[in-house]
């Protein structure tokens, strides 16, 4: 499972080490999980907050490079 957290500041990021304060929301390891959860918005229930497009791109480009 990958850690995605919302900050104190309001920043969505993935959280590789899942230890990172904040607010988190759990995906699988998978892109395609990240691509669900952008399409029903899962992320936006999670956090209670509009995510910008270039947030869920970024996270996208973040799974897909396998820092993982």
């Amino acid at each position: 499972m990958m850690r995605v957290i919302k900050t104190a500041e309001g920043e969505i990021s993935l959280d590789l080490s899942g230890k990172k304060n904040g607010r988190g929301a759990y995906l699988c390891n998978d892109v395609e999980c990240l691509k669900k959860a952008r399409k029903t918005k899962g992320l936006e229930r999670s956090f209670k907050m509009a995510i910008p497009a270039s947030v869920y791109d970024s996270l996208e480009k973040e799974y897909a490079s396998g820092d993982r």
